[in-house]
């Protein structure tokens, strides 16, 4: 019964991982359409980095502790950094 804990535990942790990875690799895709449906990559890095460029906003009391920081906490971020989007669309073959 412990070991089932430790596996339901220690799985969805790796599942939630996934599940992120997917949802930054859905974003880069995103972006990408969105630029190739504009028919030129800079309208879309220019709206990257205005949106990069606005202050961080506080995060109401209720959802504080879900707040994505650097390290360990990047494996569980849904949407990958404004830089790496814009990189990957200055990268990306027109």
């Amino acid at each position: 019964m412990i070991t089932t804990l430790v596996l339901d535990i220690v799985l969805g942790f790796a599942a939630q991982i996934v599940v992120a990875w997917f949802s930054r690799h859905r974003e880069f895709r995103a972006d990408a359409g969105s630029a190739s449906l504009m028919g030129r990559k800079q309208p879309m890095m220019n709206a990257l980095a205005r949106l990069g460029g606005l202050p961080a906003g506080q995060l109401p009391k209720s959802v504080e502790a879900m707040g994505i920081t650097g390290g360990i906490g990047k494996l569980f971020a849904t949407h990958p950094p404004i830089e790496e989007r814009i990189a990957a669309l200055q990268n990306a073959q027109a």
